[in-house]
């Protein structure tokens, strides 16, 4: 497991407390104006398979546009938050598009994470062309803008940010992970990158891959990608199971379900989301394979 104290998963002893706790009623309330006792960040009720599969959760979301014209260092975009102040503040997630592409492709992501408690930014890159190197950096100044200059910092808490990204944006992800250690979460969809290993992140990283990607094929991206970080870092591994290179280009509850849970367990540091990563999922008709570190090694 990871070394960094914030992100080390609880021991089958707290597991067992946590479990205990929630079901008298003194870890987690109903809604979403319901904060745990015992973690500040945790936002919204406790979790379902139903609710991270839904299209939609517990919060309203707004939306407010960006335009390349009032920003530098990226393309501009639209930020997708939480209407509803009742909460505080709220982790931000920044997420980019693949080569040839704009926001569009990665839109839906914005208001699906929102109304699960965040605030996400979908961004356009400089040029449609631009390389991961450079979607990375444009990606954490994406972030520099959400949580100093934009409209909606107040909402955020700047220390809890995370990147997203498709394809080459994938690529970009594991770059800006790699260069701001202190992102708390990092998941590449279908991501291509020339440079196959990562030893130095140590953000916690989720991988996900598709079994049909012609484009970014997992044997030469996203395996090799996930094998070379760190061993003892909070990673996984998921396979998409009859999937392409651009499934990550509509809405898709696997990518859904295990994004917003990576998201929610390690950005809000909520252990409630462990259920659905460990035990690891098993193969079924949406993943062909999933590999991660789950507490204990297992």
């Amino acid at each position: 497991m990871s070394t960094r104290t914030s992100h080390r998963r609880p021991g089958r002893i707290a597991g067992l407390a946590a479990a205990i706790a929630a079901v008298v009623g003194l870890t987690t309330l109903s809604g979403p104006g319901a904060q745990a006792a015992d973690n500040p960040y945790e936002r919204g009720p406790a979790p379902t398979n139903a609710s991270i599969e839904a299209l939609r959760g517990p919060y309203a979301v707004s939306q407010t546009s960006v335009s390349s014209l009032a920003v530098t260092g990226f393309g501009g975009g639209t930020i997708y938050y939480p209407t509803s102040t009742a909460d505080g503040t709220f982790g931000a997630v920044a997420v980019s598009p693949g080569f040839t592409a704009t926001q569009s492709s990665i839109a839906w992501l914005g208001p699906r994470l929102a109304s699960q408690g965040f605030v996400v930014f979908t961004i356009d890159t400089n040029t449609t062309v631009d390389q991961p190197d450079s979607r990375g950096r444009q990606l954490l100044a994406a972030l520099d803008y959400l949580t100093r200059s934009s409209s909606v910092r107040g909402r955020i808490d700047a220390t809890r940010l995370g990147v997203m990204g498709h394809s080459m944006g994938g690529g970009g992800s594991l770059e800006a992970a790699k260069t701001r250690p202190s992102l708390q979460a990092a998941i590449p969809l279908t991501p291509w990158n020339l440079d196959k290993t990562w030893p130095e992140i140590s953000t916690p990283t989720l991988i996900i891959g598709a079994d049909g990607d012609t484009i970014a094929p997992v044997a030469s991206h996203s395996e090799p990608f996930y094998t070379s970080l760190p061993s003892g870092l909070d990673r996984a591994y998921l396979e998409l199971n009859g999937a392409t290179h651009f499934t990550p280009n509509t809405s898709d509850t696997t990518i859904a379900k295990y994004s917003i849970s990576w998201l929610k367990r390690f950005i809000d540091n909520d252990t409630r989301y462990e259920q659905f990563l460990c035990p690891l999922p098993r193969p079924s008709l949406t993943i062909e394979e999933y590999r991660g570190n789950c507490p204990h090694g297992s």
